[in-house]
């Protein structure tokens, strides 16, 4: 206080780092200024955002800098520094700077309520204009080129705005000042068949392409079974499940089961595809997900896709329609033929899409990097990512401490990629399966592109330890030294460091395949953790796959295995006699050829489906799991139904009972010997170690019933589980383990 008891003038000089661009950052600091009749400057720059104030209101305006920031933005760290006064006349926005970067390009996000109510108000000139935003919501990752993130940096630039856009811009007051992706009818982008012609063609049966945030998507009535089956046979998709778009929670309850938080997570800004129970589906085409018990359901989170529920509501003024329910419901799924990437662009839509959608609806901003939508489910009260992609990337994921800047390439499966700034880690997009050319090139854009924005230059890099994956290969054809991490390791290291474990722990690493050491086929891994290193405690015991990698898709070759090694092979050729060559497949194991003998958990429940009868042959990776869950309606325990011998978990006993068991009973009585056994193993383990701490990972922690079963049976006993919560426990995160373990590590390999 001065001496006559008024507050001190002070110049205060703040650095403000995390997503503070492209959010409506500068606009709130220049109103919150404004408000406390404080002077000074703010300005974006390759750190974040830079503020100097000056005024006797300084204390407030910190307080409510750290309160009331913008919905999109995030501070991840403020410093404060007191220096000499200037006495400026105003306070003004500066032109950004470009220098080194360290700060994020912030995530695409839905629209916001103000800009839903613009477009549905028949007074507004954005009425129904299917590319407005504002500072608070709209396209962002998907759009932009490089930081400082500025107009001239994004897919915008070529847009020249209008005077009534340019006066928004400008105007620090506006919701729309300095945001870069603003435009209105008069000036922005255009689409390329009217809305209204969308309908007509949606309802008249047709597959449609449209151009949305992160990339094209393939969509019909969800109501026509027709359609639906149309699209899956165009689309080479036999049975895999697709995602149902409606428009509101009011018309979701129709279909499905929604608790606080699923419906909490469906509604968010970030709008992910959200699995939830199903229940009444009968009015949804049959065959959208067959036989799975859950259903994949999301909201409208572009301006086109609430236009298309307008349309169909009859064009309602106001926005009260979108609380109430509305009978239109769209197949939402990604436009990529074959498994290929994401389709983004015009030109390549109109190659890549023809033979699939009757009608391709673009539009003229360009998509500069592709995003799928991410998908989700609650698993014990917290959202739990299963594919981790549009509205959640680049979000980056805390580190426990610094480490060298790092690119780690992922899996063969389900590929992302990861690069750590400091102590931050950047995982991609899902990238997607590394089996065909335009996915590797996608892989390598992506690595190009995240490195570029991110302004990172890596001093090593870290891959799988399978020399033969292309991400392998990519990674040692880098000038920095390679670090080959084991994939179990890798998905156990990932939830180390998102939780911030850095004290040893015991993890349980349970999927379908990756390689170990020996080239041996792992995936049922009780391991030992300690920083960069792993010692593996134990494993599921090892069964041999009849075909190789063919069995995956074919859990009868499985079950097969294991009448073999059970000594009752004379029952395969008649128990698989609707398979052509189960009457051969015992020579296989006999002559040991092509029979790889792998501890792998996937391959077990593949085991416990295929002795159950339940899809022999799948269509798609995790099918039969995914149906032999579903079954499940109570877990029951067979306390005798394994045996743990040196060190290998074997379920031989509730294998042998699953051959003559009806498949409800089966569900229920495998799910639940596996869960307390594995409980019971990392228990011990635990105890025999002294430690407290379990790390859970691996693809089939997808599965919601062995997933809370086991989190639950941990903590009986005593321990702290821990399940991943910023990737998803199959091969996403694989790439985030494997940068935290390289950066840890002292020698390349």
């Amino acid at each position: 206080m001065t001496k006559q008891g008024r507050p001190e003038t002070k110049r205060i000089q703040l650095r403000i780092r995390g997503v503070v661009q492209g959010v409506g950052f500068r606009p709130f600091i220049y109103n919150l200024a404004r408000h406390f009749d404080l002077t000074g400057w703010v300005l974006n720059d390759g750190d974040g955002v830079g503020v100097e104030i000056e005024g006797q209101k300084t204390a407030e305006f910190l307080l409510s800098l750290e309160t009331k920031y913008p919905p999109l933005a995030r501070i991840d760290d403020i410093s404060i520094n007191e220096i000499p006064l200037l006495h400026d006349a105003d306070f003004t926005i500066l032109a950004s700077e470009s220098n080194q970067v360290s700060t994020s390009i912030p995530p695409d996000s839905n629209v916001c309520p103000d800009c839903l109510a613009e477009l549905f108000d028949s007074g507004s000139r954005y009425y129904r204009y299917p590319f407005l935003n504002c500072t608070h919501c709209g396209p962002r990752y998907t759009i932009t080129q490089k930081l400082p993130y500025d107009r001239p940096n994004t897919s915008m630039a070529s847009f020249q705005m209008c005077a009534d856009c340019k006066s928004e811009y400008s105007d620090p007051t506006n919701r729309r000042f300095h945001a870069q992706p603003t435009a209105c009818p008069v000036c922005g982008p255009k689409l390329s068949l009217a809305i209204n012609k969308i309908l007509q063609r949606i309802r008249a049966g047709e597959i449609l392409a449209i151009k949305g945030l992160g990339g094209f998507h393939l969509l019909c009535d969800a109501t026509n079974e027709t359609a639906v089956q149309i699209l899956r046979q165009r689309k080479n998709r036999e049975e895999k499940p697709f995602a149902v778009m409606v428009a509101n929670l009011a018309s979701a309850v129709k279909f499905v089961r929604i608790d606080d938080s699923s419906a909490t997570l469906l509604q968010s800004p970030k709008r992910p595809i959200v699995l939830l129970p199903r229940q009444n589906t009968e009015s949804l085409a049959a065959s959208i997900a067959p036989g799975l018990q859950w259903l994949g359901l999301l909201l409208p989170y572009t301006p086109i896709h609430y236009l298309l529920f307008h349309e169909a509501a009859g064009r309602p003024d106001g926005t009260d329609w979108l609380q109430q329910p509305q009978p239109l419901s769209l197949v939402m799924t990604s436009a990529n033929p074959g498994g290929e990437p994401l389709v983004i662009d015009n030109d390549e839509a109109k190659q890549r899409l023809e033979s699939i959608a009757d009608t391709i609806v673009d539009h003229n901003r360009n998509i500069l990097i592709r995003c799928d939508d991410t998908v989700m489910r609650v698993m014990n009260n917290q959202p739990s990512f299963i594919r981790r992609a549009r509205s959640y990337v680049p979000q980056a994921i805390k580190l426990p401490h610094e480490i060298p800047p790092t690119l780690a390439v992922g899996a063969y499966l389900k590929n992302t990629i990861c690069i750590t700034r400091g102590d931050e880690a950047f995982v991609s997009q899902h990238i997607g399966d590394m089996d065909n050319a335009a996915t590797l090139r996608f892989f390598e854009e992506s690595i190009e592109h995240l490195l570029s924005t991110l302004a990172v230059t890596p001093e090593r890099v870290a891959h799988d330890l399978h020399p033969d994956f292309h991400s392998s290969r990519y990674a040692k054809s880098l000038d920095i030294p390679s670090y080959a991490i084991q994939h179990h390791h890798a998905h156990l290291a990932a939830v180390a460091a998102e939780h911030h474990i850095t004290e040893p722990a015991i993890g349980l690493a349970l999927d379908g395949f990756g390689l170990g050491e020996e080239n041996q086929a792992w995936g049922g891994e009780l391991m030992l953790i300690e920083g960069p290193n792993y010692q593996r405690l134990g494993h599921l015991s090892t069964i041999k796959q009849a075909g190789g990698d063919v069995a995956a898709r074919e859990p009868w070759r499985m079950a097969a295995a294991f009448l073999y090694k059970s000594g009752r092979a004379d029952e395969i050729a008649t128990r698989f006699k609707a398979q052509p060559v189960a009457k051969n497949i015992v020579q296989l194991f006999e002559k040991n050829i092509n029979v790889p003998e792998t501890s792998s958990c996937g391959r077990l429940f593949d085991t416990a489906c295929g002795l159950l009868n339940i899809k022999p042959k799948a269509s798609f990776e995790g099918q039969a799991p995914m149906l032999l869950e579903g079954m499940v309606t109570q877990t029951d325990v067979m306390q005798d139904g394994w045996q743990i011998i040196d060190g290998q978990l074997d379920f031989t006993p509730l294998l042998t009972r699953l051959i003559n068991c009806d498949p409800i009973h089966g569900a229920n009585l495998f799910h639940g010997t596996l869960i307390q056994a594995l409980c019971e193993w990392s228990a011990a383990a635990a105890k025999s170690h002294k430690i407290n701490t379990v790390l859970l990972n691996g693809g089939c922690f997808l599965n919601h019933v062995l997933a809370s079963g086991v989190i639950q049976g941990l903590h009986t006993h005593g321990l702290k589980p821990y399940l991943p919560q910023q990737t998803p426990p199959n091969d996403g995160g694989i790439s985030l383990g494997q940068a935290w373990i390289a950066g840890l590590s002292h020698k390349s390999t």
